[in-house]
């Protein structure tokens, strides 16, 4: 193995963790959440919801099959860290093209490992998110506590993790042209919308009503993304504007912004959810899903009750609402991932679903 620079993690609690250098040396302020998922390191990398965060791998060996040419989820992940127990120098894949650390390099991503993961998840699940510096070995620990106290969460998030112009993404005989709506899209949402016959147009964040309204849509998608999904405010006044008019499916932060725009309240969780193995719950079918989770909010019940929304979808380890639904505007929502693949593809239907209201929508 290579020599590696010595680095530490630095929690604003005042604990710290010490390893060694992968990826990016660059020091690294960000706020720290947990993955409990065993592979996937590539799309967790790439995710643009994880802008500005540093991701603990509960799972203890990352980089073992590298990275691959075809499973990015975005051109410019925004991801600060990783922070892994042990990482493999040397993958071993059929498809690996290149390692996890030349990927991070070539990103600007910084990582450290050698670090007691699952001491460092028990911390985050007790105390809750928390804000954490990746810095040398030799940073005094005043000085690191001191930039911890001046660092603060950014607002602008999904401006630097959507699209800044207009892309259309093709179908082979298209039946339906869908508008999606990029707040820090994942690619695979396009995919999975493009092998049902489905041309996608995917439009910046702030795009107007009339903008869209100008492209004839026959459906409107909101994508996932990062941040506080109050912060995104014109995409919730373009979402209430154009519901109603069309059918809208939201995925993540689009469920969130679909809340919103309806009239219901958001409200930050203490750790989140974020893995492949959440269980979730149809309420209208009493089938249990096993999803794949990537967020900091969520909607509050109570809020709900004043609006045209009902819940679909409830998780099973904490009760948080993972779905909703407005029947008569042909609207819904989830809060988990549907083109993630956490193993079985419990919840493929949703896509489907989008596709039957755009249908019904068409020949009423």
């Amino acid at each position: 193995m290579a020599k590696r620079l010595k680095k530490k993690l630095v929690l604003e609690d005042g604990s710290v963790f010490s390893g060694l250098s992968f990826g990016s040396e660059e020091d690294k302020l960000s706020e720290l959440v947990f993955n409990t998922s065993m592979v996937g390191y590539q799309e967790i990398l790439s995710d643009p919801s994880y802008t500005d965060q540093a991701v603990v791998m509960t799972f203890p060996s990352m980089g073992n099959y590298g990275i691959n040419d075809s499973d990015f989820e975005s051109r410019n992940p925004g991801i600060n860290a990783l922070i892994v127990r042990d990482y493999t120098e040397y993958p071993n894949h059929f498809e690996c093209t290149e390692t996890l650390e030349d990927t991070m390099k070539r990103y600007n991503i910084s990582g450290i490992f050698g670090v007691d993961t699952r001491a460092l998840t028990r911390i985050i699940r007790e105390k809750g998110s928390l804000k954490a510096l990746i810095t040398d070995e030799e940073t005094p620990l005043e000085e690191c506590m001191s930039r911890l106290s001046a660092f603060d969460y950014a607002h602008d998030a999904i401006n630097r993790a959507a699209r800044t112009k207009r892309e259309i993404y093709p179908a082979d005989e298209a039946r339906f042209r869908v508008v999606a709506i990029d707040c820090g899209m994942k690619m695979n949402i396009v995919n999975c919308l493009n092998r049902l016959g489905v041309s996608v147009t995917v439009v910046p964040f702030d795009t107007s009503a009339a903008e869209i309204l100008a492209l004839h849509p026959d459906g409107i998608f909101v994508s996932n993304g990062p941040g506080d999904p109050t912060d995104a405010k014109a995409t919730i006044e373009t979402v209430r504007e154009l519901k109603g008019k069309f059918p809208i499916f939201g995925i993540c932060l689009g469920h969130q912004i679909i809340s919103l725009a309806y009239g219901a309240k958001t409200y930050k969780l203490k750790f989140g959810h974020r893995g492949g193995n959440h269980p979730v719950m149809n309420l209208k079918t009493g089938r249990t899903e096993i999803t794949s989770q990537n967020h900091s909010y969520a909607v509050d019940e109570e809020s709900l009750k004043a609006t045209d929304l009902t819940v679909t979808h409830v998780n099973l380890l904490d009760n948080t609402i993972e779905g909703v639904e407005c029947e008569k505007d042909k609207v819904f929502g989830v809060q988990y991932h549907p083109e993630s693949a956490p193993g079985p593809n419990d919840s493929r239907y949703l896509f489907t679903k989008f596709i039957e209201n755009m249908e019904n929508y068409k020949n009423a």
